[in-house]
């Protein structure tokens, strides 16, 4: 199972990935590297299979600059995008003989960051649609995405999109932490980086362990918050 998601905040963008890949039809789970710059203000992450988003990995690296300064990001990822899938899709041999369902090689892109003067969130789905959700102010992709969207919409009275960034890693983290304790194929270390208008900051793993324990110190005042309700 994979999760990435991101959410807008009042001064940019965090984007947060776990890291565990899971390949059913083998029996495999592994750890792998899902948060991906995208220049020097923005990141990527992306959802299915391994060999899309490896060819997308160094064409996405190397246009980062024309996406970040085009008129229209979403168009400007598309047309990166779309030639890969179709390359994947025209070469895929759905069946193999003495071989069970290799899974297809649909992929979803999510990107996220700071440029012409604001914050943007876009998907690229399998049919190479694009999704802009900076307006929504929160999105998820992979196969934990739905849970992800329910957790997102339990914080929401939290007011992401009015607090700075550094909530913003709080939110993500939680959101990872819960989802890699109720299901066990969404697992760490956790991939974070919050992005502004001065650029992107991809944390490390002294960074996400300090965000781990103040999200802890966030639920302990909350417990505190309720205990005190009917005084």
């Amino acid at each position: 199972m994979t999760v990435v998601l991101a959410v807008v905040c009042s001064d940019g963008v965090v984007i947060g990935s776990d890291s565990q890949i899971t390949e059913s039809d083998r029996g495999l789970s592994y750890p792998a590297q899902k948060l991906h710059p995208l220049g020097s203000c923005a990141a990527w992450g992306g959802s299915g299979a391994r060999g899309v988003l490896n060819d997308l990995r160094p064409i996405l690296e190397e246009s980062a600059p024309a996406i970040l300064e085009a008129p229209d990001i979403g168009d400007e990822i598309q047309e990166r995008v779309l030639p890969i899938l179709k390359k994947h899709y025209g070469n895929y041999i759905p069946e193999v003989p003495g071989e069970g369902s290799g899974g297809g090689v649909s992929a979803y892109l999510l990107a996220a960051g700071y440029s012409q003067g604001g914050p943007w969130i876009v998907e690229i789905n399998p049919n190479g649609l694009i999704g802009r959700y900076e307006d929504v102010g929160f999105h998820a992709i992979g196969s934990g995405a739905p849970m992800a969207q329910q957790a997102g919409a339990l914080l929401a009275h939290f007011r992401m999109t009015e607090r700075s960034v550094e909530y913003g890693v709080l939110g993500i983290v939680r959101v990872l932490d819960t989802l890699s304790q109720t299901s066990p194929s969404v697992g760490g270390p956790f991939s974070v980086a919050r992005i502004q208008e001065d650029g992107a900051h991809h944390l490390d793993e002294k960074e996400i362990t300090k965000a781990l324990k103040d999200v802890q110190r966030w639920c302990d005042l909350e417990q505190e918050a309720l205990d005190r309700l009917f005084d």
